[in-house]
């Protein structure tokens, strides 16, 4: 049996290990908003530390922490020591918006300690960091093992992110107070840690990562029949690992690989199923359960699949692929298709229009020209309804 260690993962206690940040964030200066996701309820700035660098990027993002169920107790405590923050207390202060029968909307402000926002930063933040994190055009990729070996391989190759903070971690050079769960078997162990996505506070919106040991695994696409042990152990001990300190039934967890990865050293995310994490959409998300069962089928499949992904504009590789298959070239023809189907401008609807007006619009965007030339024919001793 590999040997094993697990240990508490204390996010926020102070360790002499933790160190103090370069930066101070009060004196960050916004230059663009990269995002702002009002479902996620997180925004994403792209500006500087003038005192330290007018030229460093900064990317900081700022995001609502998700609710505990904790925070919304109203049962009464027996003494004031047992008092937690609560949004239903005498701190909280009430707004009325309006009030409708037996709907109401009210703006409130709670507890200080309830209004905590976790924030992100990534300093000195790359071009790729700030592509990674910016709104823009997106292309889905069919990847071939042969577009892998001449494309994908040599750009991540040559111009994937830097490693070390994974090797930190792996080495406990950083992070060690964080590791929830560690298997120290160099083939088949890994380690168990919050992802920057998590609080840490919040069980309903668990996200932890398992980066393995392994460090000739970058993705997907390096995975074969000999990885099986690593795989199983990967996902049998991470869900032994939460039972045993958060309490999650193992059947509500999610356990997948992104593909394309942000970083490529091979590791598995892992969050409830009730939480609509970021990228677990299907051209994104490879359940580990499904790359299981793949592998026991077919030993080399992914040096055999197509795996489709996911580019964003303005990413290098987006253009090595649209040099070789004119990706961006085959978005524009379907935009011409679309110009030439309508030489006249479609009729804008409206407020102050009447919904008999509306109707006919609906009805000459919906009908195809030919019938409606055919329909104007048989009908033309009668006045349009909407002429």
């Amino acid at each position: 049996m590999p040997e094993q260690t697990e240990t508490s993962p204390k996010l926020n206690v102070s360790s002499s290990e933790i160190k103090s940040p370069t930066y101070d964030l009060k004196k960050f200066r916004l230059k663009r908003i990269l995002n702002n996701n009002s479902k996620a309820k997180s925004i994403t700035l792209l500006g500087t530390f003038p005192d330290l660098s007018e030229s460093d990027a900064a990317i900081v993002v700022f995001e609502k922490n998700a609710y505990r169920e904790s925070d919304v107790a109203t049962e009464e405590k027996d003494s004031e020591s047992d008092l937690k923050p609560s949004y239903f207390s005498s701190e909280l202060k009430v707004r009325t918006d309006f009030v409708n029968n037996i709907y109401a909307s009210f703006q409130c402000v709670p507890n200080p300690e309830l209004c905590a926002v976790k924030s992100t930063v990534i300093y000195p933040a790359t071009d790729k960091h700030i592509e990674k994190y910016s709104i823009c055009q997106k292309y889905l990729i069919n990847e071939t093992p042969d577009l892998y070996e001449t494309i994908t391989l040599p750009y991540i190759t040559s111009s994937q992110f830097s490693l070390d903070w994974v090797y930190n971690i792996l080495e406990h050079k950083q992070e060690k107070e964080r590791i929830v769960f560690e298997d120290n078997d160099p083939e088949t162990g890994f380690i168990l840690v919050p992802d920057l996505k998590w609080d840490g506070r919040n069980v309903e919106n668990l996200y932890l990562l398992g980066i393995v040991r392994n460090r000739d695994i970058k993705s997907l696409r390096d995975l074969n029949g000999s990885h099986l042990p690593l795989l199983r152990n990967l996902r049998q001990s991470a869900k032994q690992a939460i039972v045993e300190r958060y309490g999650l039934n193992p059947n509500q967890l999610r356990m997948y690989f992104h593909y394309q990865p942000s970083f490529y050293h091979l590791h598995v995310h892992i969050n409830p199923i009730r939480n609509d994490a970021p990228g677990i959409w299907c051209e994104k998300s490879h359940m580990l359960d499904t790359v299981i069962n793949n592998l026991e089928l077919v030993s080399d499949y992914y040096q055999r699949a197509t795996l489709p992904f996911v580019l964003y504009e303005g990413n290098k590789l987006l253009d090595s692929y649209d040099k070789q298959l004119a990706v961006r070239k085959a978005a524009a023809k379907e935009e011409e298709k679309v110009d030439e189907q309508h030489d006249e401008p479609a009729e804008a609807f409206s407020d102050e229009e009447p919904e008999e007006a509306r109707q006919c619009k609906r009805i000459k965007l919906s009908t195809p020209e030919k019938q409606l030339e055919k329909d104007n024919t048989e009908t033309e001793l009668v006045a349009p309804p909407c002429a």
